[in-house]
């Protein structure tokens, strides 16, 4: 099983295309929203091209799975033939259930209780645009960062789940940023 993780892609299509040069041989992608709109706070990007990124993300090979992001609209949705509207996606891959949702419309701890309740291994959130794994007793939070308007260290990222790890890569060297296993999970 090879996932891709991606959030905060804001309409940049050639960001989309360079994430999915890291998810070559995935399975599914996962996305935890923001997926066309740049957002009233972001900056506009010479490479934000919506209306590509549409024709990019309707024409995807791989399978995608899509939380809804705070800039996400019914307009976006109208765009998209996938659906983007669920603040929370919930699958189980192989064994391993996992959540997907933006994480705007909670704090970080209601959010952990949330997934905790449901039985979740893994939480894909986004909206922070800020990269990172980190673990919270059995469950294990990921945010994939943006591939497009990333803050803290700058780093445009996305992720990978593979087996029974998550690994987060930088978008311009493709080099690895972070990686976690799984707390005690058998799959």
């Amino acid at each position: 099983m090879r996932v891709g993780l991606i959030s905060d892609t804001h309409g940049d299509a050639a960001a989309w295309r360079r994430a999915m040069k890291i998810f070559e041989g995935c399975e599914l992608i996962l996305h935890a929203g923001d997926h066309l709109y740049h957002g009233a706070f972001n900056p506009v990007l010479p490479t934000y091209d919506p209306k590509e990124l549409t024709r990019e993300m309707n024409e995807c090979a791989i399978p995608v799975l899509h939380a809804r992001g705070n800039c996400d609209s019914d307009v976006d949705q109208s765009a998209l033939q996938d659906p983007i509207m669920s603040p929370y996606v919930f699958c189980r891959l192989e064994g391993l259930n996992v959540m997907v949702t933006h994480g705007d419309s909670m704090d970080k701890t209601a959010l952990v209780e949330l997934a905790l309740a449901y039985g979740v291994h893994l939480l894909v959130r986004g909206h922070t645009h800020i990269h990172g794994i980190w673990e919270h007793g059995p469950l294990l939070v990921c945010n994939p960062g943006s591939p497009s308007l990333p803050k803290g260290d700058g780093i445009p990222s996305v992720g990978i789940l593979e087996e029974d790890r998550v690994s987060l890569y930088d978008l311009g060297s493709g080099g690895l940023l972070a990686g976690r296993d799984l707390p005690g999970i058998v799959t």
